[in-house]
């Protein structure tokens, strides 16, 4: 039972990882929800892997989330002259619209939208920050650079221009393309990448339009500066640790993780710690030390789940990562000192009914050390307001419909299961023993606190406490 554990685990798939037996082998080892990265793989392949997925769930009972991951609007350079050249430190080096093929003195960047945000001074990093440049003089169709870092500059890499918030939306031709192809096939949570602001996020809810919920990854120092509003507005929110540190120095990556962590606790949504969590994993069956830390300090600081990226979707070591990965957050939760941590974290609860009653229902479960808080939820936000709160018993997330439940795979500290149609307060009760019971979480004799809202079926409505003993 993976969902014992309060952290969840979120595996990507890729070539190492295809196909409904190494599918499988993940689950089994531990994942709860898998990642379908759109920058890679055709249409046909993420069909494939979706296909598995939903076997897999009816082949088990357990509910498994989907997050289709967009690849948004990455800078790159344009082709390069033989594939290749060296920048010296202390050279001139000239970026602009040109389609001719780059050399050792220029290099084509074909996105006009950068040139307009650009000014003297500011940096421009190349190959995830390998090599930097600095802007000496600029205009709509160019940029002319001093190299402040060399290295060699191949097609196509990346660039981050950290200090600038550039004119262009999150969502470009390809992720709508890829976006609409995902939720027919029925993805749960949609990844936006590179966010700068809360209004990138509103522009992808509306054209989500609640087929799934919309995760907003944070990996632009724009989107730090307006974190509190592009929290709010996204359904769950991702460290994505990878061009974030790049744009930003490292020293910096870990105060804004635990930055991101609090401002998504407070809000109540879910959060995602990601890349280079076991990194060495790739190629080595065991981590290094300082990963196994790395995981530990996400789980400490109270992450609804870790990721693994490249060590699932192309290691050696795939379904291992997962393993180690799932033995990292058991140990961490079994230390007296998580409980500590996570309870010294814990937030006042907001002035409202659905807050009140959550935060009593925490209290309550502890006091007469409840088997389990049992949440009734048509959309979810019961469930949530309930892992918001951090309690130390498991929290069984009955959702209404399949959908609502898959969603809440991503939830910490919550087993989603598909309820039975209640129409009353009797139907509640009898719902929640029986599920209860034949999840494994209580027996006869055993206290469940319940909480609900009435009448059932009516979104955003937490205004129900109950306290069952299970016959």
């Amino acid at each position: 039972m993976n969902a014992i554990r309060n952290a969840k685990i979120v595996a990507t798939l890729g070539p190492a990882t295809s196909g409904p037996e190494r599918i499988g082998a993940l689950f089994h080892a531990g994942a709860n929800l898998f990642r379908l990265n759109f920058s890679h793989g055709t249409h046909a392949d993420h069909q494939r892997n979706l296909d598995a997925i939903r076997a897999l769930e009816k082949e088990t009972g357990r509910t498994i989330g989907v997050l289709m991951d967009l690849q948004g609007p990455k800078l790159r350079v344009g082709c390069i002259e033989g594939g290749c050249v060296t920048l010296m430190t202390g050279q001139a080096f000239r970026l602009d619209l040109s389609d001719e093929p780059g050399d050792a003195m220029r290099a084509p960047l074909p996105h006009a939208e950068v040139f307009s945000a650009l000014k003297p001074g500011l940096k421009l990093l190349l190959d995830d920050g390998n090599i930097r440049l600095r802007i000496v003089e600029c205009g709509d169709d160019f940029a002319q650079t001093e190299v402040e870092v060399g290295g060699d500059l191949s097609d196509r890499k990346g660039v981050n221009l950290p200090n600038s918030v550039l004119g262009i939306s999150a969502l470009t031709d390809k992720d709508r393309a890829d976006l609409e192809f995902g939720l027919k096939m029925g993805v749960d949570w949609v990844g936006l990448s590179f966010v700068q602001r809360a209004d990138d996020v509103i522009e992808a809810q509306k054209l989500v339009a609640g087929r799934a919920g919309v995760l907003a990854k944070l990996e632009k120092p724009a989107a730090i500066d307006e974190l509190y509003d592009v929290v709010a507005a996204a359904d769950a929110v991702m460290v994505a640790r990878g061009d974030l540190g790049v744009e930003v120095p490292p020293e910096d990556v870990p105060t804004l993780q635990k930055r991101i962590i609090r401002a998504c606790r407070f809000a109540g949504k879910p959060v995602i710690v990601a890349t280079q969590m076991l990194d060495s994993m790739i190629h080595s069956p065991v981590p290094t030390r300082a990963e196994a830390s790395d995981v530990a300090t996400a789980v400490y600081d109270g992450a609804d789940a870790v990721m693994l990226s490249a060590e699932t979707a192309v290691g050696e070591y795939a379904v291992e990562a997962v393993e180690m990965m799932s033995r990292i957050i058991h140990r961490v939760e079994r230390d007296h000192v998580y409980r500590t941590m996570i309870d010294a974290q814990r937030g006042d609860p907001q002035p409202t009914a659905e807050d009140a009653i959550t935060a009593a229902a925490h209290d309550v479960a502890n006091t007469i050390s409840a088997a389990a808080i049992v949440t009734f939820t048509s959309t979810g936000s019961t469930t949530l307001r309930a892992s918001r709160e951090r309690p130390e018993v498991p929290i069984l997330g009955l959702a209404m419909d399949l959908e609502t439940a898959r969603r809440l795979s991503l939830a910490w500290g919550v087993y989603p299961v598909v309820a039975q149609i209640v129409q009353n307060d009797g139907d509640m009760s009898r719902e929640a023993e029986r599920v209860a019971v034949a999840e494994g979480f209580a027996k006869s004799g055993d206290s469940l606190v319940v909480t609900a809202g009435i009448p059932f079926k009516k979104p955003h409505t937490t205004n129900l406490l109950r306290i069952l003993r299970v016959e």
